[in-house]
Formats: structure tokens, sequence, C-alpha cells
């Protein structure tokens, strides 16, 4: 299993795009790229190539269900995992967001120093057998 290592991070929120990226790059020792918008998204994802994208659920202009059809569109990103990043938490929302392709949703709030283990375990998850 490769191990995961290349963050994208999609969120409109300057704020929690900070508080996320210092907790993935210092307490998680990954390397993140952020990204404010799921047009830069697409376009940050096919040219950097990440293990995982970590894509916000509500954004103006392209939200996170739409950006992640569009990253399933494009031979180049189609295959990069995605996990949703949500305060929307009703069972049948999260059981949306896995039917739609995400391997499966982070809750908002999160905890920065808990987001590396999470996200690692999804991943281990989504990589065993």
């Amino acid at each position: 299993m490769k191990p995961l290592q290349r963050i994208l991070h999609v969120e409109d929120d300057i704020s929690i795009q900070e508080v996320a990226k210092v907790a993935l790059e210092i307490v998680g020792g990954f390397e993140v790229r952020s990204c404010d918008d799921g047009q830069s998204a697409i376009s940050c994802a096919d040219d950097w190539q990440p293990d995982l994208v970590l894509l916000d659920v509500m954004m103006p202009g392209i939200d996170g269900p739409t950006t992640l059809t569009r990253l399933r569109e494009q031979a180049s990103t189609q295959s990069i995992p995605v996990i949703f990043m949500t305060a929307k938490v009703q069972p049948s929302e999260i059981e949306h967001y896995r039917a739609i392709g995400a391997l499966d949703v982070v809750i908002k709030p999160f905890d920065p120093m808990t987001l590396s283990t999470q996200l690692r375990e999804i991943w281990e998850r989504s990589h065993a057998g």
C-alpha cells in the first residue's frame, strides 16, 4: 500500500484552511497544498497529483460534490481519493457523499490534533484488502 503523503485541501474559509494546513503538516507530517474553491482545486489536482483530496462540501461557485464529479471526469484525476469535510452530518447526507464516490466524511469542527490520524485511518481502511 502506498503511504499517504500529499494532501490537497479545498476550503473556502481561510481560517479553517490555515488550521487544517498546520494540523496536517506539523502534526501529521504531510505535504499539503490548499485551494479556496473547486475550480482551482481541479487544476491543482491535475498539476500536483495529490494522494488524497480533502474537500469542503459547501463552497461558493462549484461546491464539493460538483468538484468531485469534475475530478472524476478527467483521466488524470479520476482515481484520486476524496474525503469530504462538512458540518452537515445527517446519516443520509453522509451516505449520499459516500454513494457519489467519497471515501468518507470528516465532520466540522474537526480536532486539529487528531485530523491527521483520522485521515490515515480512512486511507488505510480504504486500501485494505
